[in-house]
């Protein structure tokens, strides 16, 4: 195992990225908040733009777009997703706030899975508008929690149905203390 000046291992996996210190590949929450925040606003100004027009058309190139950003993190790999890229950027000069990489995936993988219902529900099946915008305020939900609080709710889904518990979660969050006994 080789690694460059950084300190980072060149066996790098698909996503996140092993880093000294670390048990397990991690990312880095502030880039993933940012890049979530990135997508919860170019969603909010879809889903507001066709709850007032009543078009789910509207919609349909930022569903394609979250789409194919959700696949490509957990397929090609999370240097791929244009959102982390540009959350990337956005972040560039802060301090990295490393979390686990396996947890974040798990998450990914329910938002491609809102993302393929919500873009079926408005092309294929051709639901209803409120249907529509019921499914995308879940996963607008969701990249509010994620930006806004820092609160992964794929994270606690891989935390209470996954084979392995995360590590690594944001602010601690996975780590149960124990409680000390009182005199």
């Amino acid at each position: 195992m080789t690694s460059d000046p950084s300190g980072i291992r060149a066996d790098a996996p698909r996503i996140g990225r092993f880093v000294p210190g670390y048990a397990t590949a991690v990312i880095d929450e502030r880039a993933v908040r940012a890049g979530a925040g990135i997508l919860f606003l170019l969603g909010g100004v879809s889903f507001a733009a066709a709850y007032f027009t009543g078009r789910v058309e509207i919609m349909q190139p930022f569903g394609m777009l979250f789409l194919i950003d959700m696949l490509l993190r957990v397929t090609a790999g999370d240097r791929w997703s244009p959102s982390l890229a540009l959350g990337r950027l956005a972040v560039r000069g802060q301090r990295p706030e490393w979390v686990g990489a396996p947890q974040k995936a798990f998450a990914w993988w329910l938002g491609f899975g809102l993302a393929a219902v919500s873009c079926a529900s408005m092309g294929v099946f051709a639901a209803p508008l409120w249907l529509t915008l019921a499914l995308c305020s879940i996963c607008l939900t969701l990249l509010f929690l994620e930006t806004a609080f820092g609160i992964c709710v794929g994270c606690a889904l891989q935390a209470r149905f996954g084979r392995t518990p995360p590590q690594y979660c944001p602010g601690d969050s996975c780590v149960v203390e124990q409680p000390t006994p009182t005199p």
